[in-house]
């Protein structure tokens, strides 16, 4: 296969991995979603990642329908691979992308099931030796060894039946013992079969010796001339005394025996140059050759360890892999409270749902569209409803529902848990996430109207999550185009959550529409604005501006300024401004 069949790889990309990889590895690890190695390379990471992720799951990518459902996506993957345990399992999670079916999800549901429950019920001594077992593994650069050694470290810690450990249950611990000295032995990748071995420094001991002493032998006949002089300069005065002189000053610098360079040494010379430089020569020859001999022979017996090991080797390569990726999404999901999704055909409804991207305290969220059997005891979101409007008070949350949803229904499509006591999540083919954009000219509009409009018109479901559409167009024609979007929704049965100020310039809304609101509930004693964040169904919301204008008149910084403000008071409603200023127990 040619590399640059593969998305996102041009001729350049290609020849740099064909130069540096050859094409056939290089295949491989794109089809393996190997980060790693195409980062070794010399890929950009962010290039690299986004070229597996089409490689792996192009048609996963298909559903994220907008830049902005793209952000989310992106973000989401960044959050999980910050738990990752290995540089390998971040790189596997960034390239996640959501799985063509529900039985796809449901199995890797399964599997992280069974890998938080093992993290879960180990130890936090436990714990910290899986941790260190692995960054133990990330600093030998991963590899063979580095595996095998992390294998036999983690089958100390558990091999429970059923679990993500028992891959390494299944490995024969001793074969691997003998083959982890066999591995440091071994430079570079092998193969099986016939394969010679390159082997290593610290092998064996007189090979060792020997390369030491091959070295040695070729530095002096590269500076033969030195030798030449060096011997004259002890003073010798026959021919017969040079050559005893040159045999005892190379056994000395070599390491070599003084009877082992006497028998490389010529017979007869026609000179003392020409001694030294036969000498010299015949002794590097004889030292390459008992290296040679000493390198099979130990390569040899490496092979036959490794043989011995089987498929011993590759396997724990793969269980430490696998262990690695099922122990991170566990870390993930145990961190941030992640339950199981519900995957059903239809809907989309949580329970006490919350946004991974706030910090601090959060107040959960309990919202739904579509069929559903979710209930959330004060709060039960309506069954039944294809579109839902959702208004009420700036800064309250309105937009980051639309996130918490969208970050939901990407979750359960990757075979995810998701944040939220309970969740039932239908099949979308395509999410369309649409943040307010504060550009009001008809560029904005025709772009957006370009992104939102043909997830509708298509096969599949979509899941609509409009924030703020008026901000792009006049109120008047926003509302309009509003509602035809409602209207679209629910026509081509899609699900639909749109967020807006205009709900009541909206025209009658279809049967299977309703509108839910967010109510401010007055001002905190600092005077920040305090809200209900939990929407109400079947209710508009109010912005309650005499809230904004009450903290404004209280944070006035001279009697000027807060006349003006209380000029806005009166507009508003003097008396809700005096009454949220003396809930607030403000004091002039």
């Amino acid at each position: 296969m040619r590399l640059q069949e593969y998305w996102g790889v041009g001729p350049k990309t290609a020849d740099l991995l064909e130069a540096e990889l050859g094409v056939e590895r290089a295949v491989r690890a794109i089809e393996s979603a190997d980060v790693s190695t195409l980062v070794d390379a010399g890929l950009p990471r962010g290039r690299a990642t986004r070229i597996l992720r089409r490689a792996t799951g192009a048609a996963g990518l298909d559903t994220l329908g907008t830049g902005d459902a793209r952000d989310v996506y992106g973000d989401l993957l960044e959050l999980a691979a910050g738990e990752a345990l290995t540089d390998g399992a971040a790189d596997r999670i960034r390239v996640l992308t959501p799985l063509a079916s529900h039985e796809a999800a449901d199995e890797r549901l399964d599997r992280i099931d069974r890998a938080r429950e093992v993290w879960s019920g180990l130890e936090e001594e436990d714990q910290e030796r899986v941790i260190d077992a692995f960054d133990s593994y990330d600093e030998a650069g991963g590899g063979r060894r580095a595996a095998v050694e992390a294998a036999l470290e983690l089958r100390r810690v558990g091999t429970s039946e059923g679990g993500p450990f028992e891959r390494l249950a299944e490995l024969d611990a001793d074969a691997l013992e003998a083959a982890v000295d066999a591995l440091a032995a071994v430079e570079g990748e092998f193969g099986d079969g016939d394969e010679p071995l390159s082997v290593g420094e610290g092998a064996d001991d007189r090979l060792d010796t020997l390369r030491t002493q091959l070295a040695a032998a070729r530095r002096l006949d590269d500076a033969a001339l030195d030798v030449l002089e060096t011997v004259r300069g002890q003073g010798v005065r026959s021919l017969e005394e040079f050559q005893r002189a040159v045999i005892s000053y190379v056994a000395e610098e070599t390491g070599v025996t003084a009877s082992e360079v006497r028998s490389v040494a010529p017979d007869e010379a026609r000179d003392e140059t020409d001694f030294v430089s036969a000498t010299l020569r015949a002794l590097v020859a004889d030292l390459e050759g008992q290296v040679a001999d000493r390198e099979a022979a130990v390569a040899t017996d490496l092979r036959e360890t490794l043989d011995d090991a089987g498929g011993g080797i590759e396997a724990a390569v793969d269980a430490v892999g696998e262990l690695a990726f099922d122990l991170s999404i566990a870390r993930f999901a145990a961190r941030h409270d992640l339950t199981r999704p519900v995957l059903v055909e239809d809907g989309l409804a949580v329970r006490n749902a919350r946004n991974l991207f706030v910090e601090g305290e959060v107040q959960p969220v309990t919202y739904g569209v579509g069929t559903h059997s979710v209930s959330g005891g004060e709060a039960d979101p309506p069954s039944g409803d294809r579109v839902a409007v959702l208004t009420g008070a700036n800064s309250g949350g309105k937009t980051t529902l639309l996130e918490t949803l969208c970050g939901v229904a990407l979750l359960a499509a990757m075979g995810l848990p998701v944040p939220a006591e309970r969740a039932e999540v239908g099949r979308f083919d395509t999410v369309v996430f649409h943040r307010r954009h504060a550009s009001f000219n008809a560029g904005v509009l025709e772009s957006t109207l370009r992104s939102v409009v043909p997830p509708l018109t298509g096969e599949g479901r979509a899941l609509m999550l409009v924030d703020e559409f008026e901000a792009i167009t006049e109120p008047g024609r926003a509302a309009d185009l509003l509602n035809g979007l409602v209207d679209l929704t629910v026509d081509r049965g899609a699900l639909g959550v749109f967020v807006t100020h205009l709900a009541e310039d909206l025209s009658p809304l279809p049967e299977t529409a309703r509108i839910d609101g967010i109510f401010a509930e007055g001002l905190t004693d600092d005077l920040g604005l305090r809200v209900d964040y939990q929407p109400r169904f079947g209710t508009v919301g109010r912005s309650t501006p005499e809230f904004i204008v009450s903290r404004l008149v209280a944070n006035a910084g001279d009697r000027d300024e807060r006349a003006a403000f209380r000029s806005l008071a009166a507009a508003v409603g003097e008396e809700a401004v005096q009454r949220t200023l003396s809930d607030a127990e403000w004091q002039d």
